[in-house]
């Protein structure tokens, strides 16, 4: 009985030692690698702006889509409850998503105002702007997320220098059904957005995604509407709710305004 339990005593020592050995092992692997995760996260991150901006990446290296960004790209942070540039934190290290969980960094929402369901967003967001050779704004890019079906869509929105005109929309995280809400990766899909208006002519939200079939081009509204997702309606309707969310008073809304003004002031 003693041989019986030492043997077992031996056999627990044993396999809590090749616990302690891999907990170790994945530990040490976890810290070394950090630095690369966070190298790689950056590139994709810019590689979706870039791509969004109408940036071909086509067989560009991660040195090569770095310094794309670097000379394509400015970042500045927007108050959105005010619509305007700040510096209140550091364009190069705002974590926007990691803000809108803080609550000392967010803004709770409820109710009708949740029309994205993100319960708070955060008080800042980085903005990207994309400038032509001569120095002149080609395009504003802005991040956008909601919930679809089975996930929150995380994506950017590429707005035209006249702050309503819609270059491109991209998700570049999300976990919706493959072949039906995932189509938002198509990119016939997303070529519908090219050219649609945020606003009509009376100053009020029009961008919205109808159910699919529901597009009608000699409608009206035409300008404003992109032809939803076949058998994906409720991400479909998740992707309208977050786009009007974003692109409204709520959200982008007093920026685009802002430089609308800005344009208007120039020109005048």
């Amino acid at each position: 009985m003693a041989s019986n339990n030492d043997s077992f005593a031996k056999t627990v020592g044993v396999a809590l030692a090749v616990c302690l050995v891999a907990s170790v092992i994945v530990s040490f692997a976890a810290v070394q690698l950090k630095p690369l995760q966070q190298v790689n996260k950056l590139l994709d991150k810019q590689s979706n702006i870039l791509s969004v901006a109408g940036i071909d990446l086509t067989g560009k290296s991660g040195s090569e889509i770095s310094e794309l960004f670097a000379n394509n790209i400015e970042t500045r942070i927007v108050d959105i409850a005010t619509g305007e540039f700040t510096e209140a934190v550091d364009a190069a290290t705002y974590d926007q998503r990691k803000a809108a969980k803080d609550p000392a960094q967010n803004v709770a929402l409820s109710g009708s105002e949740d029309l994205a369901k993100i319960k708070s967003r955060a008080k800042y967001a980085s903005t990207y702007i994309v400038k032509a050779e001569d120095g002149s704004v080609k395009y504003y890019i802005l991040p956008v997320h909601g919930y679809g079906l089975w996930s929150t869509l995380y994506g950017f929105v590429a707005v035209e220098a006249d702050a309503n005109t819609i270059f491109g929309l991209s998700f570049y995280s999300h976990a919706e059904t493959p072949g039906l809400g995932g189509e938002v990766d198509n990119a016939k899909w997303k070529s519908q957005w090219k050219g649609k208006q945020i606003q009509n002519a009376q100053g009020e939200i029009a961008i919205k995604v109808a159910k699919f079939g529901g597009f009608n081009p000699s409608a009206p509204d035409a300008i404003s509407t992109v032809d939803g997702l076949a058998g994906a309606t409720l991400t479909t309707q998740g992707v309208n709710n977050l786009v009007q969310y974003w692109l409204g008073d709520a959200g982008f809304g007093p920026f685009l305004q802002q430089l609308k003004t800005q344009s208007s002031n120039q020109e005048g």
